[in-house]
């Protein structure tokens, strides 16, 4: 298995109408300086390479980084942190990102041997991992299909709007869910695509993080 880079992860998005926050692969401290301004701060830095596939384990992201100053020391601090842990990793640059705010949400699909493309939504970030709520389904699946699965999380009173929280948009979410599904029968060469997080919030929903394997 191998590892899609980030433009080509980022056209493969696109081409399938699931939207992917404000980023720019950036090869210098200049370009990734530019960028940060032309987006605004708040932003996040991630480290970009094909043989890291979990950046924030060894010190490859960022966040919160509130102006030219920040980004700078933060830029040469996340290459140091590289060459220290992943000597031998290629190093395509490094991802400057628009810092979102709301609510994580993860999606992904596998292929499975038996059942062909099986997709999975839950909370994201570490929510995933720690209360492990998520629901599978075999796909196709259909925008109605992926509320379904939604409703059958126990977080889902988090994204409706429990206890006065204002909701999240939740049709922005079951879009993503049902194009991730087109995704998956059309490429075949894609085995595993995992969209996490998702940064959901009232206006919409937007794929912060994503690793696809082919």
């Amino acid at each position: 298995m191998g590892l899609l880079n980030f433009q080509e992860t980022k056209k493969l998005l696109l081409k399938y109408k699931i939207p992917v926050c404000q980023t720019q692969l950036t090869k210098s401290k200049k370009e990734a300086l530019i960028f940060a301004k032309k987006i605004g701060y708040p932003v996040v830095l991630k480290i970009s390479s094909p043989d890291i596939l979990h950046k924030s384990d060894i010190g490859g992201v960022k966040t919160g980084i509130k102006n030219k100053k920040e980004l700078k020391k933060v830029w040469d601090e996340i290459l140091n942190r590289i060459k220290k842990n992943k000597p031998r990793a290629k190093v395509d640059g490094i991802l400057v990102q628009k810092m979102e705010e709301g609510i994580e949400v993860a999606a992904g699909m596998k292929k499975d041997p038996q059942f062909g493309p099986v997709l999975m939504v839950g909370l994201g970030g570490v929510f995933i991992e720690v209360l492990k709520d998520v629901s599978f389904r075999v796909a196709p699946i259909t925008e109605k299909e992926g509320f379904e699965m939604l409703k059958t999380l126990k977080s889902f009173p988090i994204l409706s709007g429990a206890r006065k929280r204002k909701p999240a948009n939740i049709k922005s979410i079951t879009k993503i869910i049902a194009n991730l599904s087109k995704l998956s029968f059309k490429e075949k060469n894609i085995k595993e695509i995992d969209l996490n997080p998702i940064i959901v919030n009232q206006k919409g929903a937007l794929v912060v993080d994503v690793k696809t394997l082919i």
